[in-house]
């Protein structure tokens, strides 16, 4: 008879490189001071991360985790990648953002016990795992205070071929609902500020208990619907442009046949490669800009743990 082996389980976990202005106010990468710290289970120092919980996206994990180990109430930004090793139980996945901190108090308990604010080079140094290191880099590569547009696509609203009446004024349905709400976490995880939709019901939907949980109106974008876009792309591309110019992180609610060919357009316009997306109903493209320019994008499959 075999012997049975225990099946081996992957592991997700998130964390960020937590970052804040260096003591004169710079945030030129040189100058940033990086959040790094150390667990006495393992007696090593590392950048915060921690595993995921039953309900939780991976977003999620990461403005928990860090919370808890450094008490940083966090901002979000750009996508730092994954790293991946083995575990004698399994094989653990971690996924890592830019952060900016500075606003919040550290207390140190048994699974962190001690919490330093470093150049990026003295990180680097002080970092135990390669891999960390490898993340901290990564970051070190662009600036640290790059700029937020969030571009998401509508909601589940049903089929087209289901609905008599204007197609402009479809609903979402119960799933959609319950991604439009979904995204409230999310998209406030990387800043939101402001609310901005394509002039459709779903589009509004979508975004509309994101606008009542900042308080803010929800600005109409039609040149932002797929007629609009067929028929005058240009007036797009030049919408896009203007709301990634604002100072304010902004989160702006378009169509399936609009942000594809508009984020290919984009980001060879600015000589980014994208990496591959669904383009599911309901998903978030995170663009990073640095005075204008596309620098980074990520995307996000969906709102939902399962996502």
């Amino acid at each position: 008879m075999t012997k049975k082996h225990k099946k081996r389980a992957d592991v997700w976990a998130a964390g960020a490189v937590v970052w804040r202005p260096g003591p004169s106010g710079s945030t030129a990468a040189a100058d940033v001071e990086i959040a790094v710290v150390h667990r006495p289970r393992y007696d090593d120092w590392t950048i915060p991360k921690g595993k995921g919980e039953p309900g939780e996206t991976l977003v999620d994990t990461a403005v928990r985790e860090i919370a808890e180990e450094t008490g940083q109430h966090i901002v979000l930004g750009r996508h730092l990648g994954d790293v991946h090793y083995d575990l004698d139980s399994g094989r653990k996945h971690v996924r890592y953002w830019a952060a900016r901190g500075g606003d919040g108090t550290f207390a140190a308990d048994d699974e962190v016990d001690e919490l330093r604010w470093l150049t990026v080079e003295k990180a680097d140094a002080t970092l135990t795992y390669e891999l960390d290191r490898q993340i901290l880099r990564e970051f070190a590569r662009l600036p640290a205070d790059l700029h937020t547009l969030l571009l998401v696509r509508h909601a589940k609203a049903g089929r087209r071929a289901d609905w008599d009446g204007d197609d402009r004024r479809r609903p979402l349905d119960a799933l959609g609902r319950r991604q439009a709400e979904a995204l409230v976490p999310l998209l406030t995880a990387f800043g939101a500020e402001r609310v901005h939709a394509a002039d459709r019901v779903r589009c509004e939907q979508t975004l509309d208990p994101l606008r009542a949980e900042l308080g803010v109106e929800c600005v109409s974008e039609p040149t932002l619907s797929e007629e609009a876009y067929r028929a005058d792309p240009a007036a797009a591309q030049r919408r896009i442009r203007e709301l990634a110019a604002r100072p304010d992180v902004v989160a702006v609610c378009s169509q399936g046949k609009v942000i594809p060919p508009l984020m290919r357009w984009w980001a060879d316009e600015d000589g980014l490669d994208l990496p591959e997306a669904a383009n599911r109903k309901g998903s978030v493209w995170v663009c990073s800009l640095d005075r204008g320019r596309l620098v980074a994008a990520d995307h996000i499959a969906g709102p939902l743990p399962h996502d």
